[in-house]
């Protein structure tokens, strides 16, 4: 279920101006290295406001996945 969810929304951001303000975190995270370059700015700001509120586990997801992002 959650992958079908998943590319729903990635589908969805790859056609449309996405509002990120209404994606649960773990849907951001998700999507950490797979957001368009034209939409990069606004997920990276949606993201960042979200930082000091992330419980430990989504801290944990999202290093990790912006270090699979540098790679």
């Amino acid at each position: 279920m959650k992958a079908i969810l998943f590319v729903f929304i990635f589908v969805v951001a790859l056609f449309a101006k996405v509002n990120y303000s209404i994606m649960s975190t773990e849907e951001l995270l998700a999507m950490i290295g797979y957001v368009p370059a034209k939409n990069q700015k606004a997920f990276e700001r949606e993201l960042g406001k979200r930082v000091g509120t992330m419980s430990r586990k989504q801290r944990i997801l999202y290093i990790k996945n912006l270090k699979k992002k540098r790679k």
